[in-house]
């Protein structure tokens, strides 16, 4: 059966643990549980979670040393830090780390469900924006490829009708805009009025719009070549994607 998302606990207080466990497990998550930082770090390295709930005062964690790390990472896992002895200083340092609620011991259960559906879903937002790239990121090399073989004139040993060119081409539109569709759906879930750079590393939605931009022009250098009244329309359907708001009119 498949579980509402995948949680690993951090925390040197067993009763804590195991109760917190077995509680979100009735909510429907799978749930791993560690006791300190050096464990939790190796469960990151191996595998994919939507979420951390760290304790701040663990074995293995002097100044929230396991979310700094975490932060280092490339899969954008949202942290929950829970902690028995709330200080200014911890709290100051959380700041610019990946840490979406701080809670206080003993946890109002309601709160952590709150912070636990939201981590879960901006990591499958998170998860959405990076399969969107990979998507714009092949579509674009194929038709780098695409214009390499018109480069070699009618000596190409593989020649490329526009049937197949606009195939490939619309293969790779369909992916992208379903990806795109779970990352607006995403936020409107968790409010529509929040911006999405709050929510995933901006830095990868420029990298997705820049790679969507190079398509556009791929297809206007190669227009002449490839006299399709299906590629035009799909040029302006991509530069409509670019433009501010563009997807949410599609």
């Amino acid at each position: 059966m498949e579980t509402l998302g995948r949680i690993l606990i951090a925390d040197d207080e067993e009763v804590f643990l195991e109760a917190t466990a077995d509680l979100l497990r009735a909510e429907g998550y799978q749930c791993d549980c560690v006791p300190d930082a050096p464990s939790a770090a190796q469960k990151l390295r191996e595998g994919r979670y939507d979420v951390l709930v760290a304790d701040i005062k663990m074995p293995g964690n002097p100044d929230l040393e396991l979310v700094r790390q975490v932060g280092d990472m490339p899969d954008g896992l949202p942290v929950i830090l829970v902690t028995g002895y709330p200080s200014m200083e911890s709290a100051i340092q959380s700041v610019g780390l990946p840490v979406l609620a701080y809670l206080v011991k003993p946890v109002d259960f309601e709160e952590l469900k709150s912070s636990v559906r939201t981590a879960v879903e901006r990591s499958r937002i998170y998860e959405a924006v990076k399969e969107t790239e990979a998507h714009l990121e092949e579509w674009q090399d194929r038709l780098a490829g695409m214009q390499q073989l018109l480069r070699q004139g009618p000596e190409a040993d593989a020649p490329v009708s526009v049937e197949t060119f606009v195939s490939v081409t619309m293969q790779h539109i369909i992916l992208s805009l379903a990806c795109l569709k779970n990352v607006t759906e995403g936020v409107a879930r968790l409010g529509g009025e929040q911006n999405v750079c709050g929510l995933v590393d901006c830095p990868r939605l420029e990298k997705l719009t820049e790679a969507t931009r190079d398509a556009i022009d791929v297809l206007e250098k190669t227009k002449n070549a490839f006299k399709s009244k299906e590629l035009g329309g799909l040029r302006r359907r991509l530069e409509n994607l670019v433009e501010p708001g563009g997807p949410s009119r599609m």
